[in-house]
């Protein structure tokens, strides 16, 4: 059984994802304080964590980012906040996916199933080749560890899959929208401007000048293509 921690102050809100989770055969866990949702989280093992921005204590996104320092699980933001940036924060700091308030219950299991589904095939899948090699780009798909020149950089879960999932269609354009079914899982469900925050966030990392991309190019109108 599948265990899913919920941090999120809002008793009502709480115990509505819980109950709606619950029904599906997932071992649910709510933490009420951002304090107390953090120490769960990392003395504890949850193959999920639902996370709300807003909380009392440390907030969500710290959380995120502790979190995603120790364990590389999923983890699904939940907010009531719209603002772009908000959304790019979060991601930036490695959350899997960004979820506005209010949404229906329904669409909050499909998103945890489908991310759950996702992870699962990711750990359990032993690449035949373990490396990628282009350029002074090394993609070790083992240790899921990237390097430019040797140099580690460190990327979050959905920025390594983008940037592996490129790297092994070389010089094929791949839509935002097919990216987003492809690389998140989910299909016509989610913001897919999350596929323009993480390119954005790779280049940035690993492009000399991400104005002017040799890794991964924009292909006006059509989507992004990897340079092979």
């Amino acid at each position: 059984m599948k265990r899913i921690l919920i941090i999120e102050d809002d008793k009502s809100i709480a115990e509505l994802e819980r109950d709606y989770l619950e029904i599906e055969g997932f071992s649910v866990e709510i933490s009420f304080t951002g304090d107390a949702g953090l120490k769960q989280a990392l003395a504890e093992d949850f193959d999920l964590v639902l996370l709300d921005l807003m909380l009392p204590g440390v907030d969500g996104f710290q959380i995120c980012k502790t979190i995603r320092t120790e364990k590389d699980i999923p983890i699904l933001m939940v907010s009531a906040k719209k603002e772009d940036i908000d959304k790019i924060r979060g991601l930036g700091l490695g959350a899997d996916d960004y979820i506005v308030k209010p949404f229906s219950p329904s669409e909050l299991v499909a998103r945890v199933k489908a991310h759950l589904s996702r992870y699962q095939r990711l750990i359990g899948k032993v690449p035949q080749n373990d490396s990628i090699l282009i350029r002074g780009l090394r993609i070790d798909q083992t240790s899921r560890r990237v390097y430019i020149n040797d140099e580690e950089i460190i990327f979050t879960t959905k920025e390594f899959d983008v940037l592996t999932f490129l790297a092994l269609n070389p010089n094929r354009v791949f839509s935002k929208e097919q990216l987003f079914e492809r690389v998140w899982g989910l299909d016509s469900m989610g913001d897919i401007s999350t596929v323009t925050v993480h390119i954005r966030r790779i280049r940035e990392k690993i492009e000399t000048d991400p104005s002017n991309p040799q890794y991964i190019e924009t292909v006006w109108g059509a989507g992004y293509r990897f340079k092979g």
